[in-house]
This record gives structure tokens, C-alpha cells and sequence, in this order.
């Protein structure tokens, strides 16, 4: 039975010796020499020993799943998409094409520049890519790397499997949202049992095998052989955890470059602020040093670095050492064959929601032991490598779980409900997980979808949560956006709900005296959020300069997806039919009338200063915060105090509890918008009590205004 694609594997990859018009089979062209050039590096790699096994399980696995598991560097991420569309080209792709997800955008898009290079294709026809407002596939792609949570909307919106022949789920240990949930609604579609027989490869690291396996009812493993060579590096531990890791690992770095080590280094800290002070840093100590050759080249590797990732792979040539400084994001994705030396903090900063108070904590804490160890395998030891750990050895033993945190367990659950609601499972906690939710995420979840009116009396999705689930934005945000169809106020939301998922804003305080007074110019009296606008709007009417960015410290490549994402919304509220109004920034009636469309969506996100200094009370859940320091009330001249009442987008527990990106509201208006029995839930406090008193004076008004005049018939939000 595996006959087939095992002679065809065999046809598609000819040796350097064969002759130069052997033709690739997926696009009927010659071969190219570089082919041949990276056909010899492929062959090296550890993955190479198991491909024969590995397509014998693809054709003959009994449920059509199939477990890869295997070490970081094994070559994975690049080999397995390619024998899969081997696999689905000896099918003649008549049951779907080959799709490949990955837990994190830019991971897609690096492989695909990557794979489209190895198979000597073209990035965009016969490959592709598709991620967060970027789709670069067509009519004839047969094998695309895409973002997971796109492909679990995708998914979503269909019933069985999804528009797919073999589907390769990679990095399941990177235990993302997206890659749970598809294995949990993939498991429940039984592929055995659904036309076009399906197939579908978990890959992982051999810590979460057992788990998989048990998950998956025991499919058919490859086990990806470890790299010949003798044992891996030895790692060096610190005795205790720097006090300034940026101080401590530029001082590790330099000792590497004094020495004249070979190879690159890679280095680990916790968070994206880290990385871009320690880059900035180095850049500067290497070039006072006197060193042979030319300076170490030091390059960012972080989610916020695009297409630029692709100098991380690029040779700089004439003999330079890169220094690639990253975080958890390089963990098990992006590996580079010129790493020679790791120097790792031991740490990683995530977001973790808390359900209870409706609010994310940045929480640094110690990396797993699997991530600590996949690390350690990115030192090579022949030429000698070292890793370098900036924490004692009981750290690791005494404070590491064994695996990643499952995300499912750390996000606002919202999103996923409202996606499983449309999938028409009717009660998300019968849905398979690998890791079940906490029962209290679930409920709050439920109830913030009952709030914003997304569900029906029976618990099932309503007419608005349909339309809703179609947008891929946050539930709230999207609510936000379809009440501006009733305000009036259209085109401006469709920029807030761009910018407030793709670029919100400034993320750093200024540089220059020159720099602070471009950016007071971009701040609006009316709050934050009026302020996004006009910050989307002079990007757009300088013809989206990079330099105009620059000088105001923002980031041009979030601007540039803001615009993508803006396009995608007003398409997509114009398949849906939805109505559209003009542009009317700036006037009184279209303040009010965003300042509605924001509280449609956002009444669970409002607060009250108690005191008349900035210590604001946080309606459902009683906390006290700050405003943000990037806050545009911050910068206004004394006497000026801050709004008494404000919405704001987001909150997260730090140092200093910050409110993000806010603007100021009327009480009286949150009474009109919010739902009645909202209000009534709230917690006890003087705020609430104002509130009531409000919503009683309003109902009192209104009874009287009835009594005395004829009957008029008007629904106060038709979204509610």
C-alpha cells in the first residue's frame, strides 16, 4: 500500500551527480545547482534517517494520525512539510492540499521563505504563507505555512476537517490556544471516518509525547534520531541570578568575542524591552572593542521584527559573528545552524489572564525544564559550543515545571468560547482539551458573551454572535464596531479597531525634546482613543513614511498592518451588507457618538477616580490603578486633573497598574448603554450606588416623559 509515495519520494530527490535537466515535479522546471546545495545540507540532518518510516505511517496509519517527535534542530519544521506534499502530490492533491501551522506568525512566514528555497519553488505560487493580514497563497499553492489561530477560524467556520489533504500541526509543545483547541475539534471529527481520507502529523519535543500519544489513542511515532557527534554541551551554571541581566549578558558576550570563540551566539532573555536594551547596548560595547576581524553583527528575534527575521539566516559575509538575541519566542522554532553558543536567562515574561478580575498580570517566571533543555540543544559541539546559564542549577531542579504552561489555562477565554459556540458545540466544557480550562475561565467567559448580547436564552450563539464570531478581533471590540453601525460613526471605528489591535499607540517614552513635542501634536483632547485615530490618519497622509514614524517613536511595520487590517474589516463588513458611514472626525455629534459605539462594547472596561488624583476604581472587580505614563492625560499642563470617569481597553497588573490606552465618558451614558442587570451585578461601592441612582432618575424621567406625550415606538440600541 505505501508502494507509491514511497517510489515517488524517491523520484523527487535526485542526487548531485544526475543530470542538470532533471525537472521538479511540482512545477515542471529544471532543478537549479542551489537545489543540489541545500539537497546535500537536508540529507545531514538528523530528521533524514526517518523519512522512509515516516511516510509508510502517512499512508497507512488506521485514524490518519501520525505523532513526529523529536529534538529541537532535528530539522522537523522543514522536512515533514515537504514529504507531506510528496505524499499529496502521489495522490495527485485530488483529496486538498498540504497546510502547515505554526503557534507563532513570524515562525510562518520564516519556514515558508525557507522550505520555498529547499524545494526550489516560488514563494507565493507552489508555497505560501498565510498570517495575521498578510495572505501571500494562490490558486495553485499545494503546501501553506500558516498561523494557527487562523486556521482554527478557518476550521470554525466549517463542518468535518477543514479545506486540507494533510495536515501538519508543528511545535504542539509550544502549547498554544489554537493548537489545543484544533487537536480537541480535530479529534471529535474521527478523520477516519471522513470522506477523502484525510491526514493529519502532531509534531512535537519527546517531553509532551506520552501525553499526545495517550491523547490521540496511541498512533503510529516517529522517533527523530539525535544528532550524531557525541554528547551535546555541558551547561555552565551561575551560581546565583544577576541582579542587571542586560549588564550580565552583554559581559557574557564580550568575554565569547575577547576569546575569538567560533560560531554565533544566541541569546535568551525574558522580555522584548530586554532585548531591545541589551541589543542597543552591545551594538555599542562591540565597536570599542579591538577585535581581528569585523564587529559581531547583533540582531533582534522577536514577534515584533516581521519580514526582518530573515537576516538571522542571511550570511553577513567576510567572517562576521552574529549575536541574535531573542526570548521565549526561539525556544523550539527557529533554529540556526550557525549557533555555536547559548547564553540563557532562565526566565520568560508572559501575560496571564485572571478571570476573576478581568485583568492580564505580566508575570516573570522561571522557563520549563523542556525549554531550558531545547536551549541547551542549540550549542553545537563540534566546533566547541558552550551555554552559558545566568541562574544556580536549583532553580532549574527546584522552581521549573517539566513542560511549557498550556495557554488555554493562561488567556481571557472569551475568543475561544465564542469560536466553540460557533462551531455549535453546545457546551464548551464537553469539547476534548489536552489540558481542561479552569471551570471558573469558562463561566466568566459565558458571561462576558451574555453581557455583550452574543448569546440567546438557551446559551446557543445569538443572531449578533453570529455576526460577531465572523471578525477577528476580541468579542468586545467587535461589538464595539458593529454598534458604530447604529452611531454613525463608522469609518472612524473600523481605525480604532485597526490600531487598537495593531498598533496601539506609543510604547516608549520619548528620546529627544524634538520627539516629545511631534508627539504632543498627535494627542487628542478627547482621550486615547481619539488619539489612535489621529495617529492613523497623519500615517496615512504621509504616505505611510517610515521616517515620519521614526521621528515621533512609532513602530512603521504595526502602522502598516493596521492599514492592512482596516482594508480586511471594511471588506469584511461589506460581504456581511452591513451599513457604512462617511468620514466625520472631529465634530461634536461623531465625539458622542464614538464615545457610544466604545461603550457598547466596552462597559465591563470602566472606571471612577476616587479620590480626584488619578487612583482610579475599577467598577467589576474593586481594583485601584493608574493611568499608563504613554497616557495623553498624563501630559497635560497643571492645573489639569485627570477625567473623572474612563473607558479604558486594557488593564494589566505590574509594578504600577496600568490603564491602557483610555479615554473619558459621561456616567450617564454608560447607564443608557450598559445592560440593566450589569449594573445590578456589580460589585458593592460608592460608584455603583451612583450608578443606580442614575439608572433610577433616567426610568423616572422616562415614565414621565411617557405619560405626558403620545407613544413613540424606538429602541434605545438595537444591539443590545
Amino acid at each position: 500500500m505505501s508502494s507509491q509515495p514511497l517510489r515517488l519520494a524517491e523520484e523527487f530527490t535526485p542526487r548531485p551527480g544526475e543530470s542538470e535537466l532533471a525537472v521538479n515535479p511540482f512545477d515542471g522546471l529544471p532543478f537549479s545547482s542551489r537545489y543540489y546545495e541545500l539537497l546535500e545540507q537536508r540529507r545531514a540532518l538528523p530528521i533524514w534517517a526517518a523519512r522512509f518510516i515516516f511516510l509508510e505511517h502517512l499512508e497507512s496509519s488506521p485514524s490518519g494520525v501520525v505523532l513526529v517527535s523529536g529534538e529541537p534542530g532535528s530539522g522537523k519544521s522543514t522536512q515533514i512539510p515537504q514529504w507531506c506534499a510528496e505524499f499529496a502530490l502521489a495522490r495527485g492533491f485530488q483529496k486538498g492540499r498540504v497546510t502547515v501551522t505554526q503557534p507563532y506568525p513570524l515562525a510562518a512566514l520564516s519556514l515558508a521563505f525557507r522550505v520555498a528555497d529547499e524545494m526550489d519553488l516560488t514563494l507565493g505560487h507552489e508555497i505560501g504563507y498565510s498570517i495575521s493580514q498578510e495572505d501571500c497563497t494562490g490558486p495553485n499553492t499545494m503546501l501553506r505555512f500558516c498561523w494557527d489561530r487562523l486556521l482554527l477560524q478557518e476550521v470554525a467556520s466549517t463542518r468535518g476537517a477543514g479545506d486540507w489533504g494533510v495536515l501538519v500541526l508543528d511545535e504542539a509543545q509550544e502549547r498554544s490556544v489554537a493548537s489545543d483547541l484544533l487537536q480537541g475539534l480535530l479529534r471529535d471529527a474521527k478523520l477516519g471516518h471522513l470522506p477523502g481520507e484525510p491526514r493529519l502529523v502532531v509534531v512535537t519535543d519527546p517531553a509532551l509525547e506520552p501525553k499526545l500519544q495517550a491523547f490521540w489513542g496511541n498512533p503510529p511515532i516517529v522517533h527523530v534520531p539525535r544528532e550524531p557527534g557525541g554528547s551535546p554541551v555541558i551547561p555552565v551554571y551561575r551560581d546565583t541570578v544577576p541582579i542587571d541581566r542586560v549588564e550580565a549578558t552583554c559581559q557574557a558576550v564580550l568575554e565569547l568575542c575577547q576569546k575569538g570563540a567560533p560560531g554565533d551566539v544566541l541569546v535568551y532573555l525574558p522580555s522584548e524591552e530586554e532585548i531591545s536594551l541589551c541589543c542597543e547596548s552591545l551594538s555599542k560595547l562591540l565597536e570599542t572593542l579591538n577585535l581581528p576581524g569585523p564587529p559581531p553583527q547583533v540582531l533582534p528575534l522577536h514577534p515584533g521584527c516581521d519580514q526582518a527575521v530573515r537576516a538571522v539566516y542571511e550570511d553577513i559575509g567576510m567572517g562576521a559573528q552574529k549575536v541574535v538575541v531573542t526570548h521565549w519566542l526561539a525556544d523550539f522554532s527557529f533554529s540556526l545552524p550557525s549557533i555555536r553558543h547559548v547564553i540563557d536567562s532562565g526566565l520568560e515574561l508572559r501575560s496571564v489572564y485572571n478571570p476573576r478580575i478581568r485583568a492580564e498580570s505580566q508575570v516573570l517566571r522561571p522557563i520549563s525544564k523542556c525549554q531550558a533543555e531545547a536551549r541547551r540543544l542549540r550549542a553545537r559541539r563540534f566546533p566547541q559550543g558552550s551555554c552559558l546559564c545566568l541562574y544556580p542549577k536549583s532553580m532549574l531542579e527546584l522552581e521549573a515545571p517539566p513542560l511549557p504552561h498550556p495557554r488555554i489555562c493562561e488567556e481571557n477565554l472569551s475568543p475561544l468560547v465564542l469560536l466553540l459556540k460557533r462551531r455549535q458545540i453546545a457546551e464548551p466544557g464537553q469539547c476534548h482539551f489536552l489540558d481542561r480550562p479552569a471551570p471558573e475561565a469558562l463561566m466568566q467567559a459565558l458571561e462576558d458573551l451574555d453581557y455583550l448580547a452574543a448569546l440567546d436564552d438557551d446559551g446557543d450563539l445569538s443572531d449578533l454572535g453570529v455576526i460577531l464570531s465572523e471578525f477577528p478581533l476580541p468579542p468586545e471590540l467587535a461589538k464595539a464596531l458593529l454598534a458604530s453601525c447604529e452611531f454613525d460613526c463608522v469609518d472612524e471605528m473600523l481605525t480604532l479597531a485597526a490600531m487598537l489591535t495593531a498598533a496601539p499607540g506609543f510604547t516608549r517614552p520619548p528620546l529627544c525634546a524634538e520627539e516629545a513635542a511631534l508627539r504632543r501634536q498627535l494627542e487628542h483632547a478627547d482621550g486615547d482613543h481619539s488619539s489612535l485615530i489621529q495617529i492613523y490618519d497623519g500615517f496615512i497622509q504621509s504616505g505611510a513614511d517610515e521616517a515620519w514614524c521614526q521621528a515621533r517613536g512609532l513602530n512603521w511595520t504595526s502602522l502598516c498592518h493596521a492599514r492592512k487590517l482596516r482594508g480586511e474589516l471594511l471588506e469584511l463588513m461589506q460581504q456581511i451588507e452591513l451599513p457604512l458611514s462617511q468620514p466625520a472626525f472631529g465634530s461634536e455629534q461623531n465625539r458622542r457618538n464614538l464615545q457610544k459605539a466604545l461603550l457598547s462594547g466596552y462597559f465591563l472596561q470602566v472606571a471612577q477616580d476616587t479620590d480626584g488624583s488619578g487612583n482610579y476604581l475599577l467598577l467589576t472587580h474593586k481594583h485601584v490603578a493608574q493611568l499608563s505614563p504613554y497616557c495623553c492625560y498624563r501630559n497635560r499642563q497643571a492645573p489639569a486633573r485627570p477625567p473623572p470617569w474612563v473607558l479604558y481597553h486594557s488593564f494589566s497588573i505590574s509594578k504600577d497598574n496600568c490603564l491602557s490606552i483610555v479615554s473619558e465618558i459621561q456616567p450617564q451614558m454608560l447607564v443608557e448603554l450598559a445592560p440593566p442587570y450589569f449594573l445590578s451585578n456589580l460589585p458593592a461601592s460608592e460608584s455603583r450606588d451612583l450608578l443606580n441612582q442614575l439608572r433610577e432618575g433616567m426610568e423616572a424621567s422616562a415614565a414621565e416623559s411617557e405619560s405626558s406625550s403620545p407613544k413613540e415606538f424606538r429602541d434605545t440600541c438595537v444591539l443590545q
